[in-house]
């Protein structure tokens, strides 16, 4: 089954890795930062060796959004994300897992400082 780990974070100014631009993540020693840094990249091959790694991207800044809603008879667009909120989406990965209980063990796998990781199945229709 498909899951996809989203991860909510607010980085300032907006960058990625997002540990490098949270205040959280900046109070860590560069020496640590780096060294999560490798644990995260050794994690991610050694999903994507699994087979478990399906897809995953950074996200561009919530202020290069355009969102378009439904009004009256026609689509409009406008600038910026949806969400009120200081968290935006800065990121995903795409995982093919065989249990609920393995995607949620990697899911905690993502959580970073700074961060909100949220895992949802993929819908099946």
């Amino acid at each position: 089954m498909k899951y996809v780990v989203l991860i909510h974070s607010n980085p300032q100014p907006w960058g990625h890795p997002t540990i490098d631009f949270t205040e959280v993540g900046r109070s860590i020693p560069a020496d640590e930062r780096e060294a999560m840094g490798k644990e995260f990249d050794a994690m991610l091959a050694e999903l994507s060796a699994s087979g478990e790694l399906v897809s995953g991207l950074a996200l561009d800044a919530p202020s290069t959004t355009r969102t378009f809603r439904w009004e009256g008879k026609r689509p409009v667009s406008t600038d910026g994300p949806y969400a009120e909120s200081k968290e935006q989406l800065a990121g995903f990965f795409v995982l093919d897992c065989a249990t609920r209980e393995r995607a949620e063990e990697l899911a905690a796998k993502f959580a970073g400082p700074g961060d909100i990781i949220e895992l949802r199945p993929e819908m099946i229709f």
